[in-house]
């Protein structure tokens, strides 16, 4: 099988990604089933690798598959009952119970389910087809197309003395890309970096498959920074990096306040400390959008990384670098991994920043997003009542909740599994033990009837897995 020539509108990974679910189903057994590595899927099917590692990061985000450091890819059956689930690491279980027929899926975070672009992208497509066929696009740009990398930097920049240029920004497949790349041109491996918590997941795997020793700041209560133990961590150890969110953080909901960013700025500039900032949801706060912590740090220190797809949608899951240094590095890694993005489509991107239709998009994003959870909040409180504590979310997507009791949230977890309820335990993430007493929901749906039969289960749940 080849996938050359496949129709423009069709682009290489979906076909991949279609090959792939075929395969997964073809080898479906009651045990778990290696699947082709990287290399064998890319001379089989005529494709780079990267375009393969796309696909395969798909599969994984939908818990179709899942990777092990130094092994390849597995592809777990499709379970019938909680009882076959797999009884290992808890994150493969969330992914093989949320691909499931007929479950409530309360643990993801996807903003753009209430509006995506993926239209407007599709439509601006056809349009660059006709100005750039085919035979004249180029495949020859490792770090992405000038066109998206100039509007990126043009996005970012908020000074003169704050400023980026084209060649600061590396577009790379998804965002796990990436960041993979920023482990290797970064030195991680090995290395101590300090990382609030609780911290995406996605994040936290990386970092352990890397032999990053992590050390977790966590938010207080209250919605602060813990800056004495911040302080501390840099006089005690022998930091380089650390890992903040440029405005809101997720999954806890925090919005940093300026005197905490003001705070973190000058313990950053006096250990002389590298900010790696994850501008991932920079754009999605409720509020008008605050001096961003990358224009408090030192320029020179300083490492930014992102996507489009939390405010665009799957259709665009590209994920991207600015950095003003390591470029020669950067550009080694990125030509490396031989990343075969569609240059339509990025180019379809970029107009979408030029034209203001983002900003557009974004305005009422955010607005049905704070909807969302002004409803959502009213439901938690109708249904868990005095059963968790949560603030309201200063952005994104999910709540933050806290048990107001000692409960077994595994036990939570497989209970409401049962019920066909999947949610996100706090331990999740954390690489250190932390936010056992917590879990992460959504709020972005659509009037789903079986939300109040979903969050009653919820509190049952609590109620029966209460340990004190």
């Amino acid at each position: 099988m080849t996938l050359r020539g496949v129709r423009q509108a069709d682009f290489a990974y979906q076909a991949v990604y279609r090959y792939m679910i075929n395969l997964i189903n073809e080898v479906s057994s009651d045990t778990r089933v290696k699947l082709p590595s990287l290399r064998q899927l890319s001379q089989r099917l005529n494709v780079s690798i990267s375009t393969i590692q796309y696909a395969y990061s798909l599969l994984e985000k939908e818990g179709r598959v899942y990777s092990v450091a130094k092994s390849g890819y597995y592809a777990w059956p499709l379970a019938s009952s909680p009882a076959t689930l797999p009884s290992g690491d808890l994150l493969e279980r969330l992914y093989v119970a949320a691909r499931r027929p007929g479950m409530m899926v309360l643990s993801g975070d996807e903003p753009a389910l209430l509006a995506s672009l993926d239209a407007t992208l599709l439509r601006l497509e056809r349009e660059l087809v006709r100005q750039y066929p085919h035979h004249l696009q180029s495949w020859s740009q490792p770090c992405g197309v000038w066109e998206l990398r100039a509007a990126l930097a043009a996005r970012f920049t908020s000074s003169p003395s704050r400023c980026w240029q084209a060649d600061d920004v590396y577009i790379g497949a998804d965002l796990r890309g990436v960041l993979d790349i920023l482990i290797e041109v970064l030195g991680l491996r090995g290395s101590t970096l300090i990382v609030e918590s609780p911290c995406d997941w996605l994040i936290l795997r990386l970092l352990q498959d890397a032999g990053v020793r992590v050390i977790e700041l966590p938010w207080a209560p209250e919605g602060s920074l813990d800056l004495m133990a911040l302080e501390g961590i840099l006089r005690e150890e022998t930091v380089h990096l650390v890992l903040l969110s440029s405005v809101v953080s997720l999954p806890s909901g925090v919005a940093i306040e300026p005197r905490d960013r003001l705070a973190v700025a000058r313990l950053l500039d006096q250990y002389g400390c590298w900010l790696l900032e994850n501008d991932t949801y920079g754009e999605l706060g409720f509020q008008p959008p605050p001096t961003a912590l990358r224009d408090m740090v030192n320029p020179e220190r300083l490492v930014v990384f992102s996507s489009f797809e939390k405010i665009l949608g799957p259709e665009a899951p590209y994920g991207y670098v600015l950095s003003r240094h390591m470029s020669g590095e950067l550009q080694r890694q990125f030509l490396l991994r031989s990343f075969r993005l569609s240059s339509i489509r990025q180019r379809a991107i970029a107009r979408l920043y030029n034209n203001g239709q983002i900003d557009q998009h974004l305005i009422a994003l955010r607005q049905l997003l704070r909807e969302q959870a002004g409803e959502m909040s009213q439901r938690l409180d109708h249904h868990l009542g005095d059963q968790v504590t949560y603030r309201m979310p200063a952005g994104g997507a999910t709540f933050w909740l806290g048990s107001t009791q000692a409960v077994d949230m595994r036990q939570v977890f497989q209970q409401l599994l049962a019920q066909q309820v999947v949610v996100a335990p706090g331990e999740l993430f954390s690489l250190a033990g932390l936010h056992h007493q917590h879990l992460r929901l959504s709020h972005t749906f659509h009037g789903q009837p079986n939300l109040e039969i979903a969050l009653a289960a919820v509190g049952e749940a609590l109620r029966q897995a209460q340990t004190g």
